[in-house]
């Protein structure tokens, strides 16, 4: 599994935040699901293809249970990018949660529900049902089962919507909804508690990796909020403007590259990125 994968995968396994999403994207914000009633599991499925056999695994599943009694089978997929293809997915993963309900010998049956958020600031112009993704015939479409997914446009969440989550979720919603809208994000001052998981989450879906640097700038004290999350980006930009014109004023004064990693204490080969960046640019 990528570490793209696993990172995406962190936030979202923390049950209160599990619970969160479900809550506020199926129930419009009712507590029906408790952060104390979800148990993890492993929804992996199996497919032959050119002969061999491959594995998927959901995003996150869990198994949401009252008084010890299994309710529903829930899965979460996280999208980056519009996939015409994502229809056939689910329905695979969810087919497959079914088949091991009829072959584990359990005798509960209970429903299974997925969820693909997709965090995309375009809106997603692609199939979301088995009729928009194929091209059936009248003939043939009333013995066809239409499968819908349960699609969720993050960055286009209502700003009432986002102020549902409780948990850090809310961060990470607010975020891509500003940005859609604004382009531009106005950090809050709440402080968020899984802080590590949410910036490296965000680094993952941004393809920016400020936010998680920010967390080991500064030495110890991690920040609490995204105002202090973006004050030590800047503040990191700030010293490596500093470091690299140090670099260039050593090298222009004829130091060697051991000379200038020995003053500004960096290292040789990151003396040697940073000049060959001045130089080609």
């Amino acid at each position: 599994m990528g570490q793209k994968d696993i990172t995406e995968k962190m936030l979202a396994d923390y049950n209160d935040v599990f619970a969160d999403i479900v809550n506020v994207l199926l129930f419009d914000g009712k507590q029906v699901i408790g952060a104390d009633s979800l148990e993890n599991v492993k929804d992996k499925s199996q497919y032959k293809a050119a002969s061999q056999i491959h594995e998927e695994e959901r995003d996150v599943s869990k198994v949401f249970k009252r008084h010890n009694i299994r309710i529903a089978m829930l899965g979460l997929e996280h999208q980056t990018n519009v996939d015409a293809d994502e229809v056939f997915r689910v329905l695979g993963y969810d087919g497959a949660s079914y088949r091991s309900q009829l072959l584990n010998g359990q005798r509960e049956r209970y429903p299974v529900v997925t969820l693909v958020l997709y965090f995309g600031t375009k809106r997603w112009n692609k199939a979301t049902s088995l009729f928009d993704a194929l091209e059936i015939s009248d003939e043939w479409k009333p013995f066809v089962n239409n499968y819908k997914i349960n699609l969720f446009e993050i960055a286009f969440l209502e700003p009432e919507q986002v102020a549902k989550f409780k948990s850090d979720f809310r961060i990470v919603a607010d975020y891509f909804v500003q940005m859609r809208t604004n382009n531009d994000y106005q950090p809050s001052k709440e402080t968020f508690i899984h802080v590590d998981e949410v910036l490296k989450l965000l680094s993952v879906l941004t393809d920016d990796s400020r936010f998680e640097e920010s967390q080991n700038y500064l030495g110890k004290g991690g920040a609490t909020n995204m105002c202090e999350v973006l004050d030590r980006a800047e503040a990191r930009g700030e010293a490596r403007g500093e470091i690299k014109g140090m670099v260039i004023a050593f090298n222009k004064a004829g130091f060697s590259a051991e000379q200038i990693a020995n003053e500004v204490g960096i290292s040789v080969e990151e003396v040697q990125n940073i000049l060959a960046s001045h130089v080609s640019s």
